[in-house]
């Protein structure tokens, strides 16, 4: 059974069927063939796996991020960052990087930074006399962090997958996502000063106060909606929804940027990624429950502490496998499917499952950034108008940065747990 099992989805796969339909096929294939199991328990577990009060978050983050990326909030923390870093050699460059990591604070989203702060600041690096090429590089990966700062949709994902903290994995990626801006911020200065790119804005009198009072409100939503999570005011999943009605009522009514139709296309919009994502997990946990109920992971883990006795061998070979799938399938829906596996042989190689969530939310984000799958690169041909062969060759020199940085989260556990363990 779980050699058809393994050679159908690949056969799926491999003539481009949807990665929720494969699952789905492949579940119910199984069950009816193999087990004997009537197709109604198929569409019993589609229903469970939708029942669950913390999927609620994803598409209101998802509303969330796209109301703040049609609307003044992500211009108005761009002029922001420029403000506080644009007299600095690179200035321009870090402001790109420090605003993606802003925007990604209050959205959730990588696809949706990438839009929200690449359409504005692309064009601004190149007519400051950045190269193209970096300009494109650097705001297509910058805007990657979308999923790593908190709050992040993949890692609600994640939880709920692995049963952990959503609260814990929100802590867990501010260190991380730091340290990557950080290696971002110090590659764009390095190349700045090298060709000597970007200019200096003079700001006239009281045009620096009216700019910080202007993005005022903007500024203050990841304080509300983070800080309303770790003060205990509200759930996760309450503070999307408190950053949607947040969004709104800036949006429509102290920065008057949005009318009814674009918020109909806002909503619309909405609503295809939210019910197509959540069609995916449906699947997904359909899929996860019978690995589990036929003892899939418990096979796995013996095979795997069978050949391999080294837990950071264990880690280099997940990394490897992992960046592997991102180039033949959509990398959020593998680890969807991938965690629940490796599980058992998680907990034998005492590695901490908050720890093991942010190296996954790092291989997403190699994953939005690689082809054939690479969403982020879609999205910045769409902004850019260039080719996708052209978008991938500029973001290379990021990808080892990211690298770098996945290197590093994975083989030094504390720079993901040290805040959780600090705040409990």
């Amino acid at each position: 059974m779980l050699t058809f099992m393994l050679c159908f989805f690949v056969v799926l796969l491999v003539i481009s069927t949807p990665i929720a339909i494969i699952m789905l096929a492949v579940t119910g294939v199984t069950l009816f063939f193999y087990l004997g199991i009537p197709l109604q328990a198929l569409v019993q577990q589609l229903f469970n796996g939708m029942d669950n009060f913390i999927l609620l978050a994803i598409p209101f983050f998802i509303l969330a991020g796209n109301i703040m990326a049609q609307g003044s909030i992500s211009r108005k923390l761009v002029d922001v960052m420029q403000l506080c870093v644009g007299r600095i050699p690179g200035g321009m460059a870090i402001s790109s990087v420090l605003a993606c990591v802003f925007f990604a604070a209050i959205s959730g989203s990588s696809p949706a930074t990438v839009i929200a702060i690449g359409s504005i600041m692309i064009p601004a690096l190149i007519k400051h006399g950045h190269d193209e090429n970096f300009s494109i590089g650097l705001l297509t990966s910058a805007g990657s962090m979308g999923i790593l700062i908190p709050p992040s949709i993949p890692m609600v994902l994640y939880a709920l997958v692995m049963n952990v903290s959503v609260g814990k994995m929100f802590m867990a990626g501010f260190i991380p996502g730091a340290l990557i801006a950080g290696l971002l911020i110090v590659y764009s200065v390095v190349l700045a000063k090298k060709h000597g790119w970007g200019s200096v804005r003079e700001y006239a009198k009281g045009e620096k106060w009216a700019i910080l009072k202007d993005a005022s409100w903007g500024c203050a939503m990841p304080v509300v909606v983070l800080g309303g999570i770790y003060s205990g005011i509200f759930t996760p999943t309450e503070a999307a929804a408190v950053s949607v009605i947040y969004a709104l009522l800036v949006e429509l009514f102290i920065y008057k940027d949005m009318d009814l139709k674009k918020l109909n296309n806002i909503l619309k919009d909405s609503v295809l990624l939210s019910s197509t994502l959540l069609f995916i997990i449906a699947c997904a946990m359909t899929f996860i429950w019978l690995l589990t109920r036929e003892q899939i992971p418990q096979i796995a883990a013996e095979f795997i502490t069978t050949h391999i006795q080294n837990k950071y061998v264990f880690l280099l070979i997940i990394n490897v496998f992992l960046l592997l799938v991102g180039c033949v399938m959509d990398i959020v829906s593998a680890i969807i499917v991938i965690s629940p596996i490796l599980l058992i042989a998680l907990e034998k190689f005492d590695i901490d499952l908050i720890h093991y969530g942010i190296i996954m939310i790092v291989n997403i984000e190699l994953g939005f950034l690689t082809f054939p799958f690479g969403l982020n690169l879609f999205v910045a041909m769409g902004i850019t108008g260039k080719s996708l062969t052209q978008v991938g060759k500029s973001v290379f020199p990021f990808l080892i940065l990211l690298l770098i940085g996945l290197f590093l989260v994975t083989y030094i556990p504390e720079i993901s747990l040290w805040l959780p363990n600090l705040l409990g």
